[in-house]
């Protein structure tokens, strides 16, 4: 055979070889470009015992990991962030009964598994003396404000509170859930804030921009946008500690500014101290994520149709604007749990027997915490008529579980 042909027969007998060494070769590649591109996507780097794929922590995860700066801003955690609860709240029966319902829920929360980021609890008590809830719910007494500082409204004793606990307490966690006693949680919460930002409740009712003339008299032009100031108030809110102990006494001294300006009050009203702690957050430079989903608002309406159904739920004090005018609008209302994390349990609850909800009405059926001003509320709670939205239901089932589980309820500690 001559040279040519040996040739042709030799490379004819290599072909599938070849073939196989084509593929075996790709297959390396790609093997070495997903790992170096896992690598990377990690913000890693490859060391002497690293594998593509898998954490640090000896996590394997699906395909390629998240990027880091992805992780973080979704809100995925590579480790537990613990934050503190705090409340503020009075000695009065109508905040205790909150409180020991709000207690005890949060209790149930952080002991599954997945509430590992709730820490510690603080009922920061401003009442200036000890009560009957020191041995149950773990309380810090703080001061009220000077005899007549306060206006009246009581809430303006809330940021003053703050700033008190901040000072003189030792907290352990590095973030603080500011919290009220009227909320409830329905599942556990995580840490929704990352690192300087904090995330917080936005209100349909908190609109800065509505109000850019009053707002401009606390935050000036030169300090930037009316938007910096978010649609939010203090609570719920997690925030890094080092923010909150620079924001409290500044959000203390705008809510008695705001209080003390006749303009300002006549047009916050009840909401005055939320508008404070946005302005003076938004003083400090610092904005919030909103979360839709921190919670959900059970109540029946904002605006009354008269000053007789107001003073009915004991509101005549708190809501001084537009009294007099019928009734225009009727406000969001959470009908569903969906993902919440917190149930707000507002103003009262009111429907017919047939579960058709009653505007400006006191219902056949209804819940109202302000029916409950000096003595708690019975246990077992008549359940909302049939159609009642799933979140009323849920809200009394979960009230009449706390009852019928704290001790010497009817006493009203």
């Amino acid at each position: 055979m001559n040279a040519p042909a040996r040739k042709g027969a030799a490379g004819g007998g290599r072909g599938p070889v070849a073939a196989l060494v084509l593929v075996a070769a790709g297959v390396f590649a790609f093997l070495i470009s997903y790992s170096v591109l896992a690598m990377v996507l990690r913000g890693g780097s490859v060391d002497g015992g690293g594998i593509a794929g898998v954490g640090a922590e000896g996590r394997r995860d699906p395909v390629v990991r998240m990027p880091e700066w992805m992780r973080k801003a979704g809100g995925a955690r590579g480790r537990r962030r613990p934050f503190h609860v705090a409340l503020t709240a009075t000695d009065a029966a109508y905040s205790r009964w909150q409180c020991r319902v709000m207690y005890y829920w949060y209790k149930q929360m952080q002991a599954r598994p997945e509430g590992a980021d709730m820490g510690g609890f603080t009922r920061v008590l401003h009442s200036g003396k000890p009560d009957g809830l020191m041995d149950e719910i773990p309380t810090f007494v703080v001061d009220p404000l000077p005899a007549g500082k306060d206006h009246g409204y009581v809430v303006l004793n809330r940021p003053w509170a703050f700033v008190q606990w901040l000072q003189k307490s030792k907290i352990e966690e590095e973030y603080i859930l500011m919290a009220e006693p009227d909320h409830i949680f329905v599942k556990p919460l995580p840490n929704l804030a990352y690192d300087n930002d904090p995330a917080a409740f936005p209100f349909f009712y908190i609109t800065p921009s509505e109000h850019e003339k009053i707002i401009r008299k606390y935050y000036p032009e030169e300090r930037g946008p009316i938007t910096n100031v978010d649609p939010i108030g203090n609570s719920p809110v997690i925030i890094k500690k080092t923010l909150l102990e620079k924001i409290a006494p500044t959000w203390m001294n705008v809510s008695l500014q705001m209080k003390e300006d006749q303009e300002t009050d006549k047009a916050f009203g009840w909401v005055l101290e939320m508008y404070a702690y946005a302005v003076a957050s938004a003083l400090h430079g610092v904005q919030h994520i909103l979360r839709k989903d921190f919670m959900i608002q059970v109540f029946n309406l904002l605006l009354f149709s008269s000053k007789k159904y107001a003073e009915s739920m004991c509101l005549s004090d708190m809501i001084r604007t537009n009294i007099d005018a019928p009734l225009k609008t009727q406000p969001p209302f959470d009908k569903k749990l969906g993902n919440t994390f917190i149930i707000h349990f507002t103003y009262g609850c009111d429907y017919t027997l047939k579960g058709v909800l009653t505007y400006g009405k006191i219902g056949e059926w209804r819940f109202d915490k302000r029916t409950y001003q000096d003595r708690p509320p019975p246990r077992n709670l008549t359940l909302p008529p049939p159609g009642v939205p799933e979140s009323v239901v849920t809200l009394v089932k979960m009230v009449n579980e706390a009852t019928a589980n704290l001790p010497r309820w009817d006493e009203g500690l």
